[in-house]
């Protein structure tokens, strides 16, 4: 990682880790109760190479049951981890760790997970010049964590919700008859808000760019009539000044062609969606080493 990730907002890390132990504990560990209340320590070991993510999430977890336990993290979010590291240390109430361990690793696996998938988009695109992007492809609930994990992977956030940008699509410029009418009511109603257009034809395209937006959504365009897309947003009159934006289709293998088409950015609902958790454990006792 080149800079620090900011901090994911607090009260929205212990609303999920309180949902998440919530549906966890019910009324009770009834298997923890058996252990004896003692202080122990325990390590987090990851079992296969990864980007990490989630440490606010992890740690929410075991505060929320033992607000005394200590973590010490020997790797920060966003930073690649090999196989068979242990990434940190805690000292606390053996019956709290043992409780807290099932919710806690599923927010670090599955963060883990969308950061490194995202990072294996941007490693695919880096040199070009295009963004990754991530979609409201999201885990229900995981949202705003799923979109700090992509953060995290070295990818950037589309728009968060239906709140925080105006993006017409198909269906928003049908009802309105053109762009370029759509265009004029949203800048009308929301002249504050970025504006995405989703375009689906060159003449489309032409009417968003006259008509002046914050980005253009080329969706399913095939690579030729994506690169006369680039030409005409690049060249006179509008010389690149809204940037491009692909969206549709979009894997791993074909990610760097559609780069190199000089695409400014590519969303992909895969980096949320598609999620592989990483392999992590919990482990008592001092860690090896």
């Amino acid at each position: 990682m080149n800079a620090p990730l900011p901090a994911p907002a607090a009260d929205a890390v212990a609303a999920d880790a309180a949902r998440a132990l919530a549906e966890d504990l019910g009324t009770g560990d009834v298997t923890a109760a058996l252990l004896p209340d003692r202080p122990e320590q325990a390590y987090l070991l990851c079992k296969e190479p990864c980007v990490l993510a989630g440490q606010a999430w992890f740690e929410a977890c075991h505060r929320a049951l033992d607000p005394q336990v200590r973590i010490a993290w020997r790797h920060a979010d966003g930073d690649r981890v090999a196989a068979g590291t242990v990434v940190a240390v805690l000292h606390g109430r053996a019956r709290a760790l043992v409780s807290a361990e099932r919710a806690a690793l599923n927010f670090v696996q599955t963060l883990s997970g969308t950061a490194t998938t995202t990072a294996r988009y941007v490693q695919a695109v880096r040199g070009t010049g295009a963004r990754i992007l991530d979609t409201r492809k999201t885990l229900p609930g995981l949202r705003l964590a799923q979109k700090y994990a992509v953060r995290a992977g070295g990818g950037e956030n589309h728009r968060i919700g239906l709140y925080d940008a105006v993006m017409l699509k198909e269906n928003h410029i049908r009802a309105f008859g053109a762009v370029a009418q759509a265009i004029a009511a949203a800048r009308a109603a929301q002249p504050g808000l970025p504006l995405i257009v989703e375009v689906e034809t060159l003449d489309e395209l032409r009417q968003a760019l006259d008509a002046g937006c914050t980005r253009v959504l080329v969706d399913d365009f095939d690579p030729a009539m994506r690169r006369e897309a680039v030409r005409i947003a690049k060249g006179a009159p509008y010389h690149g000044r809204i940037p491009l934006e692909v969206s549709g289709g979009v894997d791993l293998a074909g990610v760097r062609a559609i780069a190199e088409d000089g695409v400014d950015c590519i969303s992909i609902g895969a980096l949320t969606k598609h999620v592989h958790a990483i392999d992590f454990s919990m482990k008592l006792g001092p860690a090896p080493g």
